[in-house]
């Protein structure tokens, strides 16, 4: 038998061990969403989701995780770069530190926020005092937090592609005077294209889904600062439909996310 033909025979009849755990292990994803949609009430879904708290969550929502991902690519490209062209002393503790917020707690991301930013933090003291301006329990708040745990995921994404990427033609547009800045944006930025935008969508995607690090930073103000996932946590314990309903729009959100960005992250074999 050809490789060719034991890789067909081999896709169409896997060992039953492994297609057994393979089995429970998709079990484990796709149960929860089983019984979220069993306990969806579709007839009431349009009315549940347009409700003046859900809507006001909505935009809350989408305010805030624009304006992190706008944040993450203003201050994350340039940190990628640096860190995937770069060599400076610390650089690679530097990247265990932009990276800690996808694996720290988000509430312990919250309290440092707190600590860092709040009334009597470390830089928010002395900025209240200056300027009477205060991060927490604000919507500026919201957005610092989303975009504390949402841009280590573009960083990792563009720093990846530029590693990746042919640098000669970064030369040949050096050779020709080219600027460092005018390579960098003519030539560089072009090439990681798929890559930005897959990092961008993935971060704001993450900053819309944030609950920990904006609950302790920013607080549960309805209208205020109240986001969909904060929302879905308060009516869970007062309307449980409604919770259910908010659910269902995070997770078709994520879905289509991933669905969009499936040729960016794998490829057919």
């Amino acid at each position: 038998m050809s490789q060719s033909a034991e890789t067909r025979n081999l896709r169409r009849r896997p060992p039953w061990p492994l297609a057994v755990l393979g089995a429970l292990g998709a079990a484990v994803f796709l149960l929860p969403l089983a019984g979220l949609a069993k306990r969806t009430p579709w007839r009431d879904l349009p009315e549940l989701i347009s409700s003046d708290v859900v809507l006001a969550a909505l935009r809350i929502s989408l305010l805030t995780s624009l304006g992190a991902t706008t944040i993450s690519l203003l201050l994350g490209v340039p940190l990628a770069w640096l860190l995937a062209r770069v060599d400076f002393p610390g650089r690679t503790l530097l990247r265990a530190v932009v990276t800690l917020p996808m694996v720290l707690p988000p509430v312990v991301g919250g309290a440092a926020l707190l600590f860092a930013f709040g009334r009597r933090g470390l830089v928010g003291e002395p900025l209240n005092d200056a300027t009477g301006f205060l991060l927490p329990f604000s919507i500026w708040g919201v957005i610092l937090a989303n975009t504390f745990v949402a841009m280590p995921f573009l960083i990792i994404t563009v720093e990846g592609a530029l590693r990746g990427i042919d640098r000669s033609y970064e030369h040949a547009a050096a050779t020709l005077g080219a600027s460092r800045l005018t390579v960098f944006r003519r030539v560089t930025l072009p090439m990681i294209g798929p890559s930005l935008r897959a990092g961008a969508v993935l971060a704001w995607a993450r900053a819309l889904g944030e609950f920990g690090a904006t609950v302790t930073f920013a607080g549960n103000l309805s209208g205020r600062t109240q986001t969909l996932p904060l929302s879905v946590f308060v009516a869970l314990e007062s309307d449980r439909d409604t919770a259910v309903a908010i659910s269902v729009v995070l997770v078709a959100v994520s879905l289509i996310v991933l669905v969009i960005m499936r040729d960016r992250w794998w490829t057919r074999t």
